[in-house]
């Protein structure tokens, strides 16, 4: 169904509020943009109840962010960060509660980071095409084609999520997985603090903490700047141009200018630049940035986190879950060397995984090799 009008989208929402699951995805466009276009919602209580919603006809999009609010319904979306960014900048809310069918299969015997097709043929044996991935979705009308592909997105994850729960449950897990998609809709997670952009500033561990200084201001007026124009960020200054500007330092127009890839910033921009240079060199050293440098760990500590990571192995296939989200390699430093508040010390990381470790470093237990498998003594 392609709903075009108000008469229509309330049709429909009326119907879907008195359901408990509503399967969520969208289509957008962003390759030209800061905020990203969105150009088609989809949603489905069923794979026979499915609604393809055009927010570039509808002015008045209310009743969908209802359903979104509406505490009762389950809002079921695969890989949802990008979906709530856009969700969250276009309609004012984030779909509420939210199951996300990624996170859940990595739980579940699945790799981390599952693609919705994969997904889809797991559970559902349908084979999904992938013909209209570059689709031009602002483009209007849309044809038959790209609406079947379009509602194929949402059409399967209705009857998945009810496989996946009963999955969790009986494997004791719901627990578990609750939390982790709570955190999900954590505003951190979709939407963009400029004051936290340079934390994203590509080799920014090449820099001093004095120069980290620097990145913050120039990021946060990079991304204001292309938030307010409506421009990718790359388009004001490229990570390249901002790092070299923290490196140099420039206190004039003339030393700016020297940077290649300056050049297209108006006069007005450069100095705008060369303030935010100046905030970041003036800033005094308690307020500076910490270091983003990762700890390198020594050469005995690398040896030990080979065995601490084949230990991890062990224990993701021992319990179908993904290796990735028990733990981050750094996250077996944080516990190799005792830092507080480490993930393997909290919730059930620590039962699954964090005690079972902490045995290795102890000397407790250890790894061996059984029939060309490495197992646990």
């Amino acid at each position: 169904m392609f709903i075009s009008t108000p008469e229509e989208l309330r049709a429909f929402c009326d119907r879907a509020s008195s359901s408990k699951v509503l399967a969520v995805d969208t289509e957008f466009l962003r390759e030209r943009t800061y905020h990203p276009r969105l150009c088609l919602i989809q949603l489905a209580t069923s794979p026979d109840d499915i609604a393809a919603v055009d927010p570039l006809v509808l002015e008045d999009l209310s009743p969908v962010a209802e359903l979104f609010r509406n505490p009762s319904i389950v809002k079921v979306i695969h890989a949802c960060s990008q979906d709530l960014e856009v969700i969250d900048g276009s309609l004012g809310c984030v779909p509420e509660p939210m199951f996300d069918t990624q996170l859940a299969a990595a739980f579940l015997g699945h790799r981390m980071q599952l693609g919705y097709g994969a997904l889809v043929e797991s559970y559902t044996g349908v084979h999904l095409a992938k013909a209209e991935s570059l689709t031009d979705w602002s483009r209007r009308p849309l044809d038959p084609e790209q609406l079947t592909y379009a509602e194929d997105d949402v059409r399967y994850l209705p009857g998945i999520y009810e496989r996946m729960i009963d999955e969790l449950v009986r494997a004791d897990r719901l627990n578990w997985v609750l939390p982790e998609m709570q955190a999900l809709l954590e505003p951190s997670h979709y939407r963009h603090e400029p004051t936290e952009a340079f934390r994203h500033l590509k080799r920014s561990s090449q820099l001093t903490r004095k120069q980290l200084a620097v990145a913050r201001e120039v990021c946060a007026w990079r991304e204001r700047t292309a938030s307010k124009r409506n421009i990718p960020r790359k388009w004001v200054l490229s990570d390249e141009v901002v790092l070299e500007i923290c490196k140099r330092g420039p206190a004039d127009d003339g030393r700016l200018r020297r940077i290649r890839g300056t050049e297209q910033l108006s006069e007005r921009d450069g100095e705008a630049v060369l303030h935010a240079v100046g905030r970041g060199l003036s800033c005094p050293n308690s307020e500076l940035p910490g270091a983003l440098r990762h700890v390198r760990p020594t050469g005995e500590q690398e040896s030990v986190l080979d065995l601490m990571y084949a230990m991890l192995r062990i224990i993701s296939e021992h319990s179908g879950i993904a290796a990735q989200l028990i733990a981050t390699r750094d996250d077996l430093l944080e516990l190799m060397v005792g830092a507080k508040g480490s993930a393997l010390t909290q919730g059930w990381r620590a039962k699954l995984a964090g005690e079972p470790l902490r045995g290795l470093l102890s000397g407790a237990c250890g790894l061996t090799v059984k029939d060309g498998r490495v197992e646990i003594l």
